[in-house]
């Protein structure tokens, strides 16, 4: 099966995509996934996360070169992964301590009607965010979009860290507010 073959059948919306494309690329993008995060179990982890990637990129998107558009997603993923690792190691547990933070506003989800209500969500996190301040948003990023240390976003921004703890605090009930108003949240 070729490439062009391989992403009509995402288009089609069929399931043998996933196995077919693991298939052709699952060494190649194996080979990605460990050359950057150094290790064959989270590796086959990322390489997990790419397919299902693929599967929601396609459509809306075709792409061209199937390996060069597999390789990029699966590149992001593993830096994802090893950005949410080494910061895990290297601020003591921020990752999970962020999320922790977040967990009591925005549940994750894993069904198909939870899925759609991540994609709505996302948007309107994103509505939220332009409502914020430069200084604001950006702690808010960097607390909990990379999971950057309170100690650091202090020295960054010039702060103390009680400063941007309680900004961060005072950001997270905004959010809850926000959610609040657009039936997000009950």
């Amino acid at each position: 099966m070729d490439d062009r073959e391989l992403v009509e059948l995402y288009w089609q919306r069929n399931e043998r995509a996933i196995s077919e494309t693991e298939t052709r690329y699952g060494a190649y993008c194996r080979a990605i996934a460990r050359g950057v995060l150094g290790n064959d179990a989270d590796a086959e982890e990322c390489c997990n996360d790419v397919w299902a990637a693929a599967w929601n990129a396609m459509p809306p998107h075709r792409p061209n070169d199937l390996r060069a558009f597999l390789a990029r997603i699966t590149r992001n993923l593993a830096l994802k992964r090893l950005r949410a690792l080494t910061a895990e190691k290297r601020g003591g547990g921020e990752t999970a301590l962020a999320l922790e933070e977040l967990e009591e506003i925005i549940p994750a989800g894993t069904t198909l009607d939870e899925e759609i209500e991540a994609r709505e969500l996302a948007r309107k996190l994103d509505e939220f965010l332009g409502t914020l301040g430069v200084t604001e948003r950006r702690v808010f990023l960097c607390r909990y979009w990379y999971f950057d240390d309170l100690r650091d976003i202090a020295s960054r921004f010039g702060m103390g860290e009680s400063r941007v703890k309680m900004m961060c605090k005072r950001t997270r009930d905004k959010l809850r507010l926000f959610l609040r108003k657009e039936d997000l949240l009950s």
